[in-house]
This record gives C-alpha cells, sequence and structure tokens, in this order.
C-alpha cells in the first residue's frame, strides 16, 4: 500500500529512542522528511543514523531539553519548520514518563499537555496549508482503565484524548485530522518496562501474566499504527483512539 508520505514533512517532539523512534524509521523509508529532538546529544546522533539509513527522506535531529521551558520549545517547531520548508504531520510523544516522572504533576502537565498545546498553536497554520495536515497523539492505555496507583500520568494521559478529540472537531474544517494512539505495556532495551522489570520485578511479572498474548508488545507494533494514521492513506479517520495492547485492557469500546 502506498501511504502517500513522499515529501510529506513531520515533525516530532521526542524520537530519540523506543515507539518514537521505530515510527521516524518507517517515515523516512515511506520518503517523508523528519525532524526530533531528544535531550541526550548521543542518542541524537545514533537516531540521525538510523532514521538515515532507512530510506530517502531527509532527517533533522536537534539535542535540547524541554522540559519546563515552552519558549525554547517553541523556538524549535519554528526552526524546524525552517529547516523542513513546512509541517504536514505532527506526532507529539514527549512525555514525563520518559524521564521517570510519572506522579510529577507539574512535569505531566508541561510534557504531556502543554507541550502537545503549543505544538498545536504553532503549527496549525502549516498544518491547514499542508491541506492534509495530521496531528497524532501519544496517549497510553493507563488513561483508560485503572493502572498501578492514582498518578498524574494516567489523569493527563486521558486529558490528552479528550483534547486530541475536541481538536478533531475544532480543526475538521481546515483539513487537519487529530488522532490519538494508545498502547499498552511495550517493552525495549531503555524503556521503562526494562526498567520496571529490574526494580520492581513483581510488577513487571503481574503484569506480564495478564497479557492475552503471553507476551508484552515491540515498538514496531506500535509504529507502524503511528505512520498509517498519519498518513494520507487514512484520510477520513479523525477523533480516533487507536488501542495496541495485545488485548491487555477488558474495557469494552463502542
Amino acid at each position: 500500500m502506498d501511504l502517500g508520505l513522499t515529501g510529506k514533512k513531520v515533525i516530532m517532539n521526542g524520537g530519540g529512542h523506543g515507539l518514537g523512534l521505530a515510527a521516524l524509521r518507517h517515515f523516512a523509508a515511506e520518503g517523508a522528511d523528519v525532524a526530533f529532538l531528544s535531550r541526550d546529544p548521543a542518542k541524537v546522533e545514533a537516531a540521525v543514523s538510523e532514521i538515515d539509513a532507512a530510506g530517502p527522506g531527509k532527517v533533522h535531529g536537534t539535542a535540547i531539553d524541554i522540559t519546563g521551558d515552552a519558549e525554547g520549545y517553541k523556538g524549535w517547531l519554528n526552526d524546524c519548520l525552517d529547516k523542513l520548508g513546512g509541517c504536514d504531520i505532527f506526532v507529539h510523544t514527549a512525555s514525563a514518563s520518559g524521564q521517570g516522572a510519572t506522579g510529577d504533576w507539574q512535569r505531566c502537565l508541561d510534557m504531556d499537555i502543554l507541550n502537545a498545546v503549543h505544538g498545536v498553536e504553532v503549527l496549525t497554520p502549516a498544518l491547514t496549508e499542508s491541506g492534509s495536515g495530521s496531528i497524532v497523539f501519544m496517549s497510553s492505555t493507563a488513561a483508560l482503565e485503572t493502572f498501578v496507583a492514582p498518578q498524574a500520568f494516567n489523569a493527563l494521559k486521558a486529558a490528552l484524548i479528550t483534547y486530541g478529540s475536541q481538536l478533531s472537531q475544532a480543526l475538521a474544517a481546515q483539513s487537519i485530522r487529530v488522532n490519538c494512539i494508545s498502547p499498552g505495556a511495550i517493552y525495549y532495551p531503555g524503556g521503562n518496562w526494562e526498567m520496571i522489570k529490574g526494580v520492581v520485578p513483581a510488577l513487571y511479572e503481574g503484569t506480564l501474566a495478564k497479557m492475552p498474548m503471553g507476551r508484552f508488545g515491540e515498538p514496531e507494533e506500535v509504529a507502524k499504527a503511528i505512520v498509517f494514521v498519519a498518513s494520507p492513506a487514512c484520510p477520513y479517520m479523525t477523533g480516533a483512539n487507536i488501542v495496541i495492547d495485545g488485548g491487555f485492557t477488558q474495557r469494552v469500546q463502542f
């Protein structure tokens, strides 16, 4: 299937590892140009090499810490617009979870919500000009069912889904689609579940025992959905929340 991504411009406020990096490799392989960030210069360098090798798309990686720095983040977004020559797709993956701060209300608000809000504010003109603009927010199954403990991450990921749904209505007339992706437990080197396995093995084993498929998910299994939902191959989908969890959540969704 041709996803129609050749020449498209993708901005992701993450992408140095895990799900984001896997998605960026697929975007590049499909011929899209991408811009991303990470706090770690070594991760940026390694990710640029991986993405560049994945396909013909151009790649711009920036080492920057946007934690609590709204103006610096907006400046980075505008710099990406200049480097790419516009934006067709905005993927919001920035999250306090990657900093081990799932219980920090302010950091989760800044990273998981306000970085989405500021991204939409800065990029909406370019996404409108695109004529086929697409926004993808990364939420979590922790937003859908009670999981582990009451904490900021769970509540604010739920708020992100609501924000995305409302945006999908508000921006549809500008030919901008807005969708959410909610992964379940995804395991990869350097990820949260590798850390949990070592520090809280009971939580790791207990979660694994509840997996209908008998395993955790892999980054590629989420990345391909991100790319498809974001792409022009999915032109009539907006306001959706796509759950990718191997059947882990047990609610019935109508």
